[in-house]
């Protein structure tokens, strides 16, 4: 599964649904999305044969995402087909937390290998306002139970904000961070990136937040050991149990090891976060003979673009970014 760039591609992002339950600021508009009609999404079958088809050109490692993955009904179908599926090394989720908690037990069951959960401040007012929901301790307990309960590896992923009067500060940060000092939980924190929504915020680097960090905690040392299949760059940090770690897209792109690329509930293979081209599969799993899958999917993976162009794409006098091609997608609709 090499791309024309000599990169390994061994890791796929497939959402299965594009609803949440929540309407984070820069992942959904507040009056929701357009509603897909319930045909022109995948089923979990056609989910399945999909990464069966991607495994046997090298798909190694599958995230689950949605919108919120838990929304979906018999969503423990999907994942115990998935855990099933021979030659796949890990299948992980990522949530927003909400839901995932009479699931945790069966999750452990079933031997799924790491959990993520999106959480951006612990502050119920900012939570509010950020996501429109008051369920920011039924976030918080879930995430404890997962790390106490249970041998399943979890991280929380959180996006500095900065806009207006949404914003999140740098004590939501120090906050976050606490998850780590007692327990095995990864931290990390995550660039917005200029898409859909999030194209409104003001980008908070990942120096400012070592910077950060460091006031506080100490200096952060390299850790180079493995905690996922993704681009984090992780650190250990004095007083804390688990690692902090940083996506750094924008700030300190690592496009020249990207590893992934990413399917949409309704069946388009996206090979870059930033840019619409793709190819949509939908259509060749229904024509009766999807015996072109593979072929379509191997094209497209070795035409993925080169890098993204997010430093660029705000500037007036860098024109290197197509509008016609850049991606016009809401994150909820990608998977992140």
């Amino acid at each position: 599964m090499i791309d024309q760039y000599k990169r390994n591609i061994n890791y796929m992002r497939i959402s299965i649904t594009d609803r949440c339950n929540l309407r984070c600021a820069y992942c959904m508009p507040a009056e929701g999305i357009e509603s897909i009609p319930h045909q022109d999404i995948l089923t979990y079958d056609e989910l399945i044969y999909i990464v069966q088809t991607g495994v046997s050109l090298g798909i190694r490692h599958i995230k689950v995402t949605g919108g919120e993955p838990f929304v979906r009904k018999d969503v423990m179908h999907l994942l115990h087909g998935l855990k099933a599926i021979p030659g796949l090394e890990s299948v992980t989720i990522s949530s927003n937390g909400l839901l995932i908690g009479p699931y945790i037990s069966e999750l452990a069951k079933i031997g799924i290998d790491g959990i993520n959960i999106s959480l951006d401040t612990m502050n119920p007012t900012r939570f509010h306002k950020l996501t429109g929901s008051d369920c920011v301790q039924t976030v918080i307990d879930n995430i404890y139970t997962i790390a106490r309960e249970t041998t399943i590896p979890v991280k929380v992923n959180c996006v500095p904000l900065y806009l207006d009067s949404i914003r999140t500060s740098m004590q939501d940060r120090m906050d976050i961070i606490e998850f780590a000092k007692h327990d095995n939980i990864h931290v990390r924190f995550i660039e917005m990136m200029p898409i859909g929504c999030g194209k409104k915020f003001t980008l908070v680097s990942e120096d400012e937040i070592r910077s950060e960090i460091e006031d506080h905690y100490g200096t952060l040392t390299p850790c180079f050991k493995s905690l996922g299949n993704g681009p984090s760059s992780y650190y250990s940090v004095p007083g804390l149990q688990g690692n902090i770690g940083f996506i750094s897209a924008v700030s300190h792109k690592f496009c020249n090891s990207c590893n992934r690329i990413r399917l949409s509930s309704q069946g388009y293979l996206q090979t870059c976060l930033q840019y619409d081209q793709g190819y949509q599969l939908r259509p060749y799993l229904r024509s009766g003979d999807p015996s072109q899958l593979i072929e379509i999917m191997r094209d497209a993976i070795y035409g993925k673009p080169k890098e993204h162009q997010f430093a660029r794409s705000n500037n007036e006098d860098k024109a290197d970014v197509s509008a016609a091609n850049t991606c016009t997608k809401t994150m909820s609709s990608i998977g992140g």
